[in-house]
């Protein structure tokens, strides 16, 4: 559903399902690219002025943030946090919002933006009432029975629509504190999941989705943290250059041959994540998976559920 707010997307193929979320252990079903995204003239290591000069550990001046290490230890930790990666200190990490970053290493707070997360669901529909008995816009996504609409693949998670400025402004509101809380608990970057929402629901509109994007990055970069795509490789040309955003995180762009979707664009910025039952249903294997043409630095095997070392599903490799 690509269109004039969000330029540079990618032709899906017909036989293509829609982009899904994938931030935990459902599988992505990410629509394949045609990777056709192009540099910037100046490097993405070149988002912020100041970003080659703030590193991890120390307290950024203001708007001035750091980009993700391209080498060393790098885990993704959304199922349970943990201090190490197959027994060796992370030198990088992305964690859910709810944990503490880890001393020492990188770490991407990790905020479901477009979607409600499951324990604040009810907050949210709680907050979503008031509004409607006050005239006011509702901030989730509405059928037009007036039922909020529930991710079917999250049946637990409610979507946000950010089509007018004053659903953005409600969300924002809640948002804003949450990015800064990341910012105070010590993160070097925020993980905004679920940008696609507008590809997946037609109702949604796409220069909205656009505008809540800018105003998170800004949000990011204000508290010096620097700010990730999460998934959405058709829009990632746009997502960089038009929305604000610094570096990606991926998951499955081997599957669905789209790396270079992000790596053309953010150079070696980009976590790439894999999954086994998804590369064995697409016939690859891992060791297929790193040689691939434009995979990104830090690439991983890990289980659906992301798993801390001692569950008997963890799974975890590194290119």
């Amino acid at each position: 559903m690509c269109g004039l707010a969000l330029t540079g997307c990618a032709a899906q193929p017909a036989n293509a399902p829609q982009s899904l979320p994938s931030h935990s252990p459902q599988p992505a079903h990410a629509p394949p690219s045609d990777a056709s995204g192009t540099a910037p003239e100046a490097g993405p290591s070149q988002t912020a002025a100041s970003a080659s000069t703030a590193s991890v550990g120390t307290t950024p001046a203001p708007g001035a943030f750091a980009l993700p290490p391209t080498t060393g230890v790098f885990d993704y930790q959304l199922g349970g946090a943990h201090p190490t990666a197959d027994g060796r200190p992370l030198d990088v990490v992305v964690r859910d919002a709810s944990e503490a970053p880890q001393p020492g290493a990188y770490s991407v707070c990790y905020v479901n933006a477009f979607q409600t997360q499951p324990d604040e669901s009810a907050e949210w529909l709680a907050r979503d009432e008031e509004r409607l008995r006050r005239g006011s816009a509702p901030l989730l996504l509405r059928t037009p029975a007036g039922e909020p609409v529930r991710d079917p693949d999250w049946p637990d998670e409610y979507v946000l629509d950010p089509s007018a400025e004053e659903q953005r402004d409600g969300i924002l509101e809640h948002l804003a504190p949450v990015i800064t809380a990341c910012a105070d608990d010590g993160f070097d970057a925020v993980e905004f999941d679920n940008l696609d929402t507008w590809t997946r629901f037609p109702a949604i509109s796409e220069a909205g989705a656009g505008a809540l994007a800018r105003s998170l990055t800004a949000q990011a970069h204000a508290a010096g943290m620097a700010a990730g795509q999460k998934n959405a490789a058709e829009v990632a040309a746009t997502a960089q250059h038009d929305l604000g955003f610094d570096f990606a995180v991926t998951e499955e762009c081997a599957v669905w041959d789209e790396c270079r979707a992000y790596t053309d664009v953010y150079g070696e910025h980009v976590l790439q994540i894999e999954y086994p039952d998804a590369l064995a249903e697409a016939g690859l294997t891992f060791a297929e998976a790193c040689a691939a043409p434009g995979r990104a630095p830090l690439t991983l095997l890990r289980d659906r559920g992301l798993t801390p070392p001692g569950d008997e599903a963890h799974v975890y490799a590194a290119c």
